[in-house]
């Protein structure tokens, strides 16, 4: 793993390769005593700040789990003093009062920039004849180690991660990675007072509080990262800090066709609901894919209409040439108030004209009867519902809490169930349903697990027919519709078109000329 007489940073000594070691503050997983058998699964770079790191998976006799090792470029050991001293230094010399790391207006950024510039001073002090990229690597190492969350921020960076979970500092650091699942990772924090700290240090940058008094934190961060902790002795073992990575790429339409989880028919039946203003709920369990396929649905939306999405933590995201106005509910604060519920702002975005409404969550009673009542009065809604299949949905919304009338639920045309298999991590469209006028879910395409495969199941008794009865298009043209969807979609396929604003703009130039866009496309 180190080769003898590589240079370490800050040594002017020359060599061929750079040395790496387990990074510094972490424990290592395993044993290295001969027993312990190790076959690697996957290893890749990744880059924290100016700090470059290297992953590697693997399996192990001695765990049951796969380990996420991470490595870091090494530093020698008198290159360390120097920045231990550099860091006490540094301490004195830069003030952190509470009103500086509290205050969200422009404050975080300054701060850092201020302890930025004191550290490169100290850097060009301590290192004056080192080359640009290893003093660039010092002030991104001084930084984490100062203000940052240190070994969590170095996990953060990882776009292959979707979870991070502390929980406990008797335990190394769980991840969830997004091909191989959870991975217990090599690092381990040194105290249950360094949880409660990060968690404090997240808290305040949400403009949250986690004590005694209020030992529950949910937050949402400013990239979209939902973070949640709790404090000892509410969490039995001790503190805890869940991190849910948000995606900096969203998924479209062109991945989840890649990917298998949905297929180029299933995908052109959605588009063609979606384009004729028909309601859809998304059902699913936890991480089975909802949200993302929330998304997904959310970029077939033609660009001349307007569109309200209501969520508790900011996930859609829609191509910035559409008519769009996003909407976050808010916590109340500490003296219960100032909160603004999901309700409010459903009831507040009907007047504002909406041709189209998004909603992230339904949970509540009175936010599935709102959400019903906008659809009655001519609105297209889409939204999720925790849900296993079409009929558990229906269910679901008709029984208590949510209690809606049966009847009522015809109003929503197509039910989408997404599905993840805890065993594989695979994601799959499970179900798509069409609702039938007495409140009865009637399964157009199943999943076959055996297969891996979407599959027809039943035939339509009033999807095609309701677009047919509004729209005055015959049954044969929509079929060919469909056709020309599919091949619009392989197309995108083909042609890796996979961002949002890629998908959007096809979108766009089918609905205003989609004669063009198919002679394009041949």
């Amino acid at each position: 793993m180190v080769k003898k007489g590589a240079k370490k940073r800050g040594e002017t000594k020359k060599s061929a390769a750079p040395k790496t070691e387990k990074i510094d503050f972490s424990s290592s997983i395993g044993s290295e005593d001969g027993q312990q058998t190790v076959s690697v699964i996957d290893s890749y770079s990744v880059k924290c700040r100016d700090i470059p790191l290297e992953i590697k998976i693997y399996n192990s006799t001695k765990e049951y789990v796969p380990i996420y090792e991470v490595f870091v470029p090494a530093i020698g050991a008198h290159t360390r003093v120097i920045l231990e001293k550099m860091r006490q230094e540094l301490v004195k010399s830069v003030h952190l009062g509470v009103a500086d790391i509290s205050d969200m207006k422009g404050q975080q950024k300054k701060l850092q920039e201020t302890f930025k510039e004191s550290i490169q001073k100290l850097v060009d002090k301590y290192f004056p004849s080192s080359q640009a990229e290893d003093k660039a690597f010092f002030v991104s190492y001084m930084l984490l180690r100062s203000i940052g969350l240190g070994e969590v921020e170095i996990l953060m960076s990882d776009d292959g991660l979707e979870e991070v979970a502390i929980n406990s500092a008797s335990q190394p650091i769980w991840v969830f990675h997004r091909k191989y699942g959870w991975l217990k990772t090599n690092i381990q924090l040194k105290d249950e007072d360094q949880i409660r700290y990060f968690a404090t240090t997240i808290g305040r940058k949400a403009g949250r509080q986690i004590s005694v008094l209020e030992p529950l934190m949910d937050v949402t961060l400013a990239v979209g990262d939902r973070v949640n902790a709790t404090l000892s002795p509410i969490s039995n073992e001790g503190n805890t800090i869940t991190i849910r990575k948000f995606a900096s790429k969203p998924w479209t339409i062109t991945d989840f066709i890649k990917h298998g989880t949905i297929t180029h028919e299933a995908a052109a039946i959605l588009w063609q609901a979606i384009q004729f203003e028909l309601s859809i709920l998304i059902a699913g369990g936890t991480a089975s894919g909802k949200t993302s396929m929330l998304n997904i649905l959310s970029n077939f939306f033609p660009p001349n209409q307007r569109i309200i999405s209501i969520e508790d933590t900011r996930e859609i995201k829609l191509p910035k040439f559409l008519h769009w106005i996003p909407m976050l509910t808010r916590l109340p604060n500490t003296e219960g108030r100032g909160g603004v519920t999901m309700l409010r702002l459903l009831q507040n975005s009907l007047r504002q004209r909406p041709d189209r409404i998004i909603v992230g969550e339904i949970r509540r009673p009175e936010e599935a009867e709102v959400l019903f009542e906008a659809i009655h009065t001519g609105h297209s809604v889409y939204a999720t519902v925790h849900a296993n299949t079409a009929d558990e949905t229906v269910a679901r919304l008709t029984n208590p809490p949510i209690s809606i009338p049966k009847m009522m639920i015809s109003a929503l045309s197509l039910v989408v169930v997404q599905y993840r298999n805890r065993r594989s991590g695979l994601r799959r469209t499970f179900q798509i349903a069409e609702i039938l006028e007495n409140g009865d879910a009637n399964v157009l395409m199943q999943y076959d697990a055996s297969k891996d495969k979407l599959t027809n199941r039943n035939m339509s008794k009033i999807f095609l027919k309701t677009i047919e009865t509004f729209s005055g298009i015959s049954k044969k043209d929509l079929m060919l519709h469909l056709k020309e969807k599919e091949k619009v979609l392989q197309w995108m396929v083909k042609n890796n078109i996979n961002t949002v604003e890629g998908v959007g703009e096809v979108m766009a130039q089918y609905y205003t000329d989609s004669k063009a866009l198919l002679k394009k496309i041949k």
